[in-house]
């Protein structure tokens, strides 16, 4: 088997449950640039931003969740295009924690290590990879950032985004990169087969205490904070642009 086809215990697209989605939308049967997209699409829209317990969960554990990170988005992105039929394989890197600044602040912030783990999928199109960075933020979560924090526009670092134009960057799918935070990346640690691989070399965000505290304070905090961020696109459009579908959030745990 292609290796970056191949299921691993992150990427479990052998579980009920994510073989059941990919049946039930019926990916498998679309051409390819289209399954590309559509998967991408529900993962970046249906899977609402948010922060999960950990950065290795594995991919059925982040659909259950119904919300994740770059990490976590990465991974269920991954197993659902295996799944699917579709090679991809994995880009590890660290983004500055100022990227995640307004979402988390004050003394939290200030303990958090300068330095946070972050992915994105490459998929295999047209015999090139194409990177799917841009599947981090839900529709709904960019509105609200833009109604609420971002109402400048152009170049913005913050807030969970990274990117030269908050009003227009490239997340849609068009067979070409997408990304949504690769302004806040200060490190790359390349490519990997699979997430199982890179998190074995170079682990996952937050151990010990601080990640202690994390799991079970600070990304309740988080996530309330993405939640009122995101109810800010149906309440305060942006003076001069008009108000855009939502899709329901789901990042209260």
């Amino acid at each position: 088997m292609d290796t970056n086809l191949k299921p691993t215990p992150i990427l479990d697209f052998d579980d009920p449950a994510v073989r059941t989605l990919i049946r039930e939308r019926d990916w498998a049967g679309l051409p390819e640039s289209e399954r590309i997209g559509a998967i991408y699409d529900f993962v970046r829209d249906e899977i609402a931003f948010g922060y999960n317990a950990s950065d290795d969960l594995a991919a059925s554990a982040v659909l259950a969740d119904g919300f994740g990170q770059c990490n976590t988005k990465t991974t269920l992105l991954m197993a659902l295009l295996r799944g699917a039929g579709i090679p991809c394989r994995f880009h590890g890197a660290t983004i500055h924690k100022e990227l995640q600044k307004g979402v988390v602040d004050g003394l939290f912030y200030r303990v958090a290590p300068e330095s946070i783990i972050h992915s994105w999928a490459e998929v295999r199109f047209e015999d090139r990879w194409v990177g799917l960075e841009g599947v981090i933020l839900d529709a709904g979560y960019l509105d609200g950032l833009r109604a609420d924090v971002a109402r400048a526009g152009g170049s913005f670092l913050g807030y969970g985004a990274g990117t030269e134009d908050i009003d227009d960057p490239p997340v849609a799918w068009c067979g070409t990169d997408t990304a949504i935070q690769a302004t806040g990346v200060n490190r790359d640690f390349g490519v990997f087969a699979d997430p199982d691989s890179f998190y074995r070399e170079y682990g996952a965000n937050l151990s010990g205490l601080r990640g202690l505290l994390f799991r079970n304070v600070i990304r309740h905090r988080m996530n309330r904070r993405v939640e009122s961020i995101r109810n800010c696109s149906m309440v305060a459009p942006r003076p001069g642009t008009a108000a855009k579908a939502t899709v329901p959030g789901r990042a209260g745990a």
